[in-house]
């Protein structure tokens, strides 16, 4: 049987610290990719639709950007009054989360025939944990009517091993710890705006129309494989 310090040994040796090889790792910068995406939906203007494309580009642009200054930046003078250190990674956060909820949303509102049907895994899910698939609607649409400028997101939320929606204000704020997003939905006023005004419901309930139920339920099937994994 191995001893404590028979482990660490083994950690140490593997991870190669305290070693001298420890002072030549090298730092290489994440790197996001703009990913294409056909944006079918009949409820957005072309304008509205470009506009918006090219808003996410940017957020890739000031990632990748931002993931190379975090690579050069000073570690040692990091501190939470004011350092660049602490602002960097707050920007990385932003806009790491502006990617990838807005390809979670593109991709789950482009289907022109969207149907879901009862014994498909996300209808069944979403019953099951919200009462009703209508009652999942309600609460879904009033999340995005509440939602100060930002994402609704329905989500596994590791913890109460339920599906949950939730309200994320901005990109990074109010982020429920333990989440696995299936369903994202828009409500930043960019997206809608110049299409609905401030009718933010009649906008939310057209994309739901249009809801890739083929996408959304691919994204629960990865959400129970997740669960069976982590019980093991």
């Amino acid at each position: 049987m191995l001893k404590n310090k028979d482990i660490k040994k083994i950690i140490n040796e593997t991870l190669k610290i305290n070693s001298p090889e420890e002072k030549e790792v090298i730092a290489e910068a994440l790197v996001a990719n703009v990913k294409q995406f056909n944006m079918n939906t009949e409820y957005l203007s072309d304008a509205n639709k470009n506009n918006h494309i090219q808003l996410y580009k940017g957020y890739v642009e000031s990632f990748n950007k931002i993931s190379a200054e975090l690579d050069a930046a000073d570690k040692s003078d990091a501190n939470s009054n004011s350092s660049t250190y602490r602002s960097l990674k707050i920007d990385e956060t932003y806009n790491m989360n502006a990617i990838y909820l807005h390809e979670l949303y593109f991709a789950n509102v482009n289907d022109l025939n969207s149907k879901i049907t009862m014994d498909s895994l996300a209808y069944m899910r979403l019953a099951r944990d919200f009462g009703s698939f209508d009652d999942w609607q309600k609460d879904f649409i009033a999340c995005c009517k509440a939602s100060r400028c930002g994402w609704v997101v329905t989500y596994y939320n590791f913890y109460t091993q339920t599906f949950m929606n939730t309200i994320i204000d901005l990109h990074s704020e109010n982020v429920p710890a333990g989440g696995y997003p299936v369903i994202v939905m828009d409500v930043w006023q960019h997206a809608y705006y110049k299409d609905y005004l401030k009718d933010v419901k009649t906008y939310v309930v057209a994309m739901m129309k249009q809801f890739n139920w083929n996408v959304i339920n691919k994204r629960f099937e990865k959400a129970d494989n997740i669960v069976k994994a982590l019980r093991g």
